[in-house]
């Protein structure tokens, strides 16, 4: 037995009733919950972690609010109860019935300018999400909560404190809440479990006026449960779209760009329009 295996058995030992497996690492099983979007869901292994952050990052038109409103729409679809943090007054409830969200089952919370609350406290808007997000993850009963950041500038977005996002994650864990920020960059840092980067590839076309759909990829980050997984469809070049049944999502597989790694990248096309 190697020396430094005994002097770790020693040591654990000797810790036992106070630190149980000091210095062994212990696994621990990570509850997720399916995007409906089935490459997406390869690629984290089952889904969106429970209790837990998620960011989904991404410039204009890179398929980050889809994503996530595929998500809610298969929890809604399931009767459970879900939120909109609506920062910029941003989301357009036609387009999250459209893909299958039962709006009876949303809350959306709508952050207004100061104009627009003459005689109430003017709150920048960014400050009323973040109070929203807060009284939602304390009063639990949410199976997903979405605070939608997508509008704020990211410097504005990383000057939220640390202790705030920290505060964020213990609520969720304790609630089994998943949340999930929606951004142009990360800033949820540490407390963050899952970071998504969304690109929009390519338009799919009808001749030369007629827009059918978008393409888009989605590159993973960082993921702090489960190792890394390969997404590989066997093929040599991009292959045609092929929709499947996750509700208003499809899917298609082919061979990445070479700047993105296959093994954190998945990719997924938005329903036709």
């Amino acid at each position: 037995m190697p020396a430094s295996t005994l002097l770790r058995r020693q040591i654990e030992r000797t810790l036992e009733r106070r630190f149980p497996a000091a210095l062994s690492p212990v696994s621990r099983v990570v509850e997720t919950a399916p995007t409906g979007i089935g490459e997406v869901d390869d690629l984290l292994e089952g889904g969106l972690a429970v209790g837990a952050i998620t960011e989904f990052v991404g410039t204009e038109c890179s398929g980050r609010t889809s994503l996530a409103l595929g998500f809610l729409a298969r929890l809604t679809g399931e009767d459970r109860l879900c939120a909109w943090i609506d920062t910029d007054d941003r989301l357009d409830p036609e387009s999250a019935a459209a893909t299958g969200v039962a709006l009876r089952r949303l809350l959306w919370v709508r952050c207004r300018s100061a104009a627009a609350m003459a005689n109430r406290t003017p709150w920048p808007r960014l400050e009323q999400a973040i109070r929203a997000t807060d009284l939602l993850l304390q009063a639990g009963g949410f199976a997903a909560i979405v605070l939608d950041l997508a509008g704020t500038a990211a410097e504005h977005s990383r000057r939220i404190p640390l202790a705030t996002w920290f505060r964020f994650r213990q609520a969720a864990a304790r609630t089994r809440c998943s949340l999930v920020v929606l951004g142009q960059a990360a800033c949820a840092q540490s407390s963050a479990a899952v970071v998504l980067e969304c690109v929009q590839l390519r338009p799919h076309t009808e001749g030369e006026t007629i827009l059918g759909g978008f393409t888009f990829m989605v590159a993973r980050s960082l993921q702090r449960h489960g190792p890394a997984v390969c997404i590989s469809s066997g093929m040599e070049e991009p292959g045609p779209l092929t929709m499947d049944d996750s509700p208003g999502c499809g899917g298609w597989s082919g061979k990445p760009p070479a700047s993105v790694r296959p093994e954190t990248c998945a990719w997924y096309a938005e329903q036709s329009l």
